[in-house]
């Protein structure tokens, strides 16, 4: 082994073959190691995706797991770019994603077309697929409740600092009924983090075009994230993030300071509701 540094892939990968042990054997990690005479920490090592394993060492632990030859030759081939600093996905595998969220101390976020996944209810979030029209009912009903499950770690008590930049278009762009949007707009103001809002005054220095996530871990590298409906780009090598922080940074001088983007909330919340009120009164 060497001493790569770990990625959100690596760990997410190192996760899996934990799981197959479990699931598979009864073993331990202390048994499992003695079984193939390693030292106990060389499994917790790569079970936590934190160094590479050689390949003979992949082949070795998933056939004392009882793994047929398919599956560890599917595995290799996803695991030899494991620690690879740039890595991209296809966009429906958003387990990489969870766990690089779930390990980190601050994430950072912007999305301009749309309420961020994190602080998007589940209406909205439904909504939001429905109209793009790209899945089909029961994968929507899945990527729905996996972006709620991924929200949870906003009310750990050892949540991670997370900082949301939303471009005003964002707010404006209404997604499924006025109720869905008025509900949203109050989730941003009682049930969020920090809230930036990128004006539309900003121009197109604020347009950016796609999703971008910065995960900021104390005890090991910070990872960058960039997505859309064709990739998720996963990077970890350091120029790919210094690019990902002048992004944020960036977006710290154009957007509204934290009152002015509760403000601004706060009004669209408040006119959605006196448009839902007219309407309801116009009916009766």
């Amino acid at each position: 082994m060497n001493g790569d540094p770990s990625t959100p892939y690596s760990r997410d990968l190192g996760d899996e073959l934990r799981q197959v042990r479990e699931r598979c054997t009864t073993f331990r990690a202390r048994k499992i190691a003695r079984m193939l005479g390693w030292d106990p920490g060389k499994v917790s090592n790569i079970e936590h995706g934190k160094v590479r394993a050689s390949e003979i060492d992949i082949i070795q632990y998933l056939g004392r797991c009882g793994r047929p030859q398919t599956f560890i030759e599917d595995f290799l081939n996803r695991y030899r770019s494991a620690f690879n600093p740039y890595f991209v996905q296809v966009p429906d595998n958003l387990r990489t994603m969870a766990m690089a969220e779930a390990a980190a101390d601050k994430i950072t976020s912007f999305v301009m077309t749309s309420m961020p996944g994190m602080v998007q209810t589940k209406e909205y979030a439904t909504a939001l697929f429905q109209v793009r029209g790209l899945l089909a009912p029961e994968v929507i009903e899945r990527a729905v409740r996996f972006r709620m499950e991924r929200q949870t770690i906003l009310q750990r008590p050892n949540r991670p600092q997370c900082g949301f930049y939303i471009h005003e278009y964002a707010l404006r762009l209404k997604v499924g009924t006025d109720e869905v949007m008025e509900d949203q707009l109050m989730r941003l103001l009682f049930h969020t983090h920090a809230i930036r809002v990128v004006p539309e005054s900003a121009g197109a220095a604020g347009a950016l075009p796609a999703e971008y996530m910065l995960w900021e871990y104390e005890k090991r590298g910070s990872a960058a994230y960039q997505g859309s409906d064709l990739a998720q780009v996963f990077v970890q090598d350091l120029a790919g993030v210094q690019h990902c922080k002048s992004i944020f940074k960036l977006l710290d001088a154009l957007a509204l300071d934290e009152e002015q983007s509760r403000s601004m909330v706060a009004d669209l919340a408040s006119r959605s509701r006196e448009d839902l009120s007219d309407r309801k009164l116009h009916l009766a």
